[in-house]
């Protein structure tokens, strides 16, 4: 007998494994509320140390809204498989045709977020074929490597794995009070000990090479610029991981649509869900689902 997860879904919403060509992924699938004309699909993809359920918040407000969101677990995250010791299949390009087989799946074009380390993932699966998406919306997600500040607690995160168990890692990032980036959203579902679960679902060697990819990321805005998309960039007021600066600066590159969500950081979708819901469905409306050619 399979034993419950502990990860509850919203209501109305479905957690399963969605199948794709490149295995199975959990996925939390949130259908268009009742009574409301279905306006489009979007795929949220999570960031370093997060998962599906970091979504979990705005599922309610885009249903309302017309939209299907599904939420995933990539590869080695919370309740999606994963080697525990090999990096190799979690190089950034590995995770991005993941992304593109969960995008097919899905069985019509989407719109596609991710946050965080999630966007640029997300980004890396645009350049490599932009055919499965409608648009593309980069929340919290800079142009290139994190802060220096940031790229200190990464070390200091990879430092503590090659030494230590993840149950004892996450004992020294409850203590520590960790930035975002490195702990995951202390909001937006379950308390501590679901959290503690999800750390410890993370597979190793996911952390570590997902870890080295927020320290060396290029800058890849020029190659994103050439693709044929409607962008979003979308952030909190204040960011630690990413200068707000810097995203505003990103999005005048790539001709993108901006947003700042006002009494919000590093994870507006936490801290703003109603704000940064309404903000994903304006966008998504202006620019309504259609066959890619």
């Amino acid at each position: 007998m399979t034993t419950p997860s502990p990860f509850v879904p919203p209501p109305g919403a479905r957690a399963y494994a969605l199948r794709t060509a490149r295995g199975e992924f959990a996925v939390v699938d949130a259908p268009v509320a009742a009574g409301v004309e279905p306006r489009g699909v979007a795929l949220l993809v999570p960031g370093f140390t997060g998962s599906k359920e970091d979504f979990h918040l705005l599922h309610e407000p885009l249903a309302a809204r017309g939209y299907r969101t599904v939420a995933v677990d990539g590869r080695g995250q919370n309740e999606s498989e994963g080697p525990a010791d090999d990096e190799a299949p979690y190089a950034q390009e590995e995770l991005a045709r993941d992304l593109l087989t969960q995008a097919n799946a899905l069985g019509t074009p989407v719109h596609l977020m991710g946050h965080s380390l999630g966007g640029q993932v997300a980004r890396a699966a645009v350049l490599l074929d932009r055919t499965p998406f409608v648009s593309f919306t980069m929340m919290s997600s800079g142009p290139a490597r994190i802060s220096e500040s940031q790229q200190q607690r990464v070390k200091l995160l990879h430092d503590a794995l090659a030494v230590m168990t993840m149950a004892e890692v996450w004992q020294v990032i409850a203590l520590m009070g960790p930035p975002e980036e490195v702990g995951g959203p202390a909001r937006g579902f379950g308390g501590p000990e679901l959290l503690r679960r999800r750390w410890l679902n993370h597979k190793p060697a996911q952390l570590l090479a997902a870890g080295t990819q927020l320290c060396v990321e290029p800058d890849r805005v020029a190659e994103l610029e050439a693709v044929a998309l409607p962008f979003h960039v979308l952030s909190g007021a204040r960011d630690d991981t990413w200068p707000v600066p810097l995203l505003d600066e990103m999005a005048q590159r790539l001709g993108a649509h901006r947003t700042v969500i006002p009494g919000a950081e590093h994870s507006p979708n936490a801290d703003r869900p109603a704000a940064t819901a309404q903000a994903l469905a304006d966008f998504w409306d202006a620019h309504p689902s259609r066959p890619q050619p």
